[in-house]
């Protein structure tokens, strides 16, 4: 068990982390289960009465058993969601954010770190966490849903690097492309999409606050389960 400022078991290397934070010049967060406590798709589909055959494609998705892209493709095709049961779902079903994720934002803030949300989630769902936390829009990288002028479900953007496998990583370059060479990157999140994202991130940082994905757990140095342990305390 932890307290959010002790230790568990399934912490590694917490105040190396913390150290490696305030190395970095630039944080990219994973969105669901990391910034926000729910898996946002999870949550859409539950919305819309298909929650069991979702999460268990979620599950196989996180575990690394298909590509990204299939499980997105599959699941969408299960929910069906239209433009209007996106904007009731929105308004209605507010993302909880995780705790000491707003403290740990503001602590980047005051150390002029710039915060992305790279995610496998959708633009629409996360642009309102992200106006709570004070990030451009333009630091989102996400997932893009299209719909018919009759506002019925069309499918996604594959276009968006994060539509696919692999896609993290591609994201983090595209962001590495437009910083310095001597900005430090750090990945941080939940998922094997988020490990797999380092390279070319300079690190990674698993976070397990919701749910510990134990592969990722396994192969991360760093691990921490409350964002409050990333925030050095000073001495």
């Amino acid at each position: 068990m932890t307290n959010g400022y002790g230790s568990s078991d399934k912490e590694k290397k917490p105040n190396e982390a913390a150290a490696i934070i305030r190395r970095t010049n630039i944080v990219c967060f994973d969105v669901d289960s990391t910034v926000i406590r729910e898996e946002g798709i999870d949550e859409l589909a539950a919305f819309c009465g298909k929650r069991n055959e979702v999460s268990r494609l979620t599950r196989e998705a996180m575990q690394g058993s298909m590509t990204f892209q299939e499980a997105l493709r599959k699941r969408l095709e299960i929910i069906n969601p239209s433009q209007g049961e996106i904007w009731e779902f929105i308004k209605t079903h507010p993302s909880t954010l995780s705790s000491g994720l707003k403290d740990f934002i503001g602590y980047l803030r005051e150390h002029n770190v710039e915060v992305f949300l790279v995610s496998g989630g959708f633009d629409c769902l996360i642009e309102p966490v992200a106006e709570q936390l004070g990030i451009p829009v333009e630091n989102i990288y996400a997932n893009k849903l299209f719909f018919t002028y009759k506002g019925d479900y069309a499918g996604f953007d594959t276009n968006q690097p994060t539509s696919r496998s692999g896609g993290k990583a591609e994201a983090i370059a595209k962001i590495k492309a437009r910083a310095n060479e001597t900005d430090i990157i750090t990945m941080i999140g939940d998922g094997a999409t988020d490990l797999e994202a380092c390279p070319p991130a300079d690190y990674f940082i698993g976070y397990g606050g919701n749910v510990v994905r134990e592969e990722v757990r396994n192969r991360s140095t760093y691990y921490v389960t409350n964002f409050s342990q990333l925030i050095a305390k000073s001495h």
